[in-house]
């Protein structure tokens, strides 16, 4: 068990510390929104996870090429619509006209962080080659053996997304200029991110 519950603490402590579009995501909802209504968008992954894993570990591999090409189309689009968003933060907060009482902010950070990861091929790649067999083994071992491998990924995972959340509204209290860079910063890297999902969509579509 302990083996398995230290797989998954490693590999959830790694994909949170990759730089990546959700973390782009959530850097721009702290800045808008304060760490206190983003911190829960942290919890998204287990929302879309559930229908990913059912996909892989029971159908994707049936499943056509062009599944995961429409997908990454797809959340290079909603990528692009979040960075669209993200600008606007920008702006606000260059104004000083940024509104920290929108209402339903928390279920919208979380909706939009999950249907991003669901709309994202990353998450189906790995579990369909890493984290899936992995869980599987486990699970075909014993029980318990498969659910310390996903508690000990996820509570890395969520852990990691939250410490990250807490570190940016850190950095937005120490200084002004250090919010508008890093919500600058979090608009290019969405805008950066959803390119580069469409170029390999579209590229694989030629191909």
């Amino acid at each position: 068990m302990i083996g398995y519950l230290v797989q998954g603490l490693i590999l959830g402590g790694t994909a949170a510390a990759q730089p990546g579009p959700l973390q782009a995501f959530l850097l721009s909802q702290t800045l808008k929104n304060g760490w206190r209504r983003t911190i829960w968008a942290a919890f998204a992954p287990l929302i879309s996870d559930g229908p990913i894993l059912v996909l892989v570990l029971l159908a994707l591999t049936r499943l056509p090429d062009w599944f995961l090409i429409l997908l990454r189309i797809g959340g290079g689009l909603f990528l692009l619509y979040l960075a669209w968003g993200a600008y606007q933060t920008f702006r606000l907060v260059q104004s000083d006209r940024l509104d920290q009482s929108e209402t339903g902010a928390v279920q919208q950070s979380i909706l939009k962080a999950a249907l991003m990861n669901f709309l994202s091929p990353n998450p189906y790649i790995f579990w369909g080659t890493i984290a899936g067999p992995i869980l599987i083994d486990a699970w075909r071992e014993t029980a318990v053996n498969g659910l310390a491998f996903f508690f000990g990924f996820y509570g890395a995972l969520i852990g990691g997304f939250m410490a990250f959340v807490l570190l940016f509204a850190t950095a937005k209290r120490l200084d002004e200029k250090v919010s508008r860079i890093l919500s600058g910063i979090s608009a290019v890297a969405l805008f950066l991110f959803g390119l580069y999902q469409l170029y390999l969509g579209f590229s694989a579509f030629i191909d």
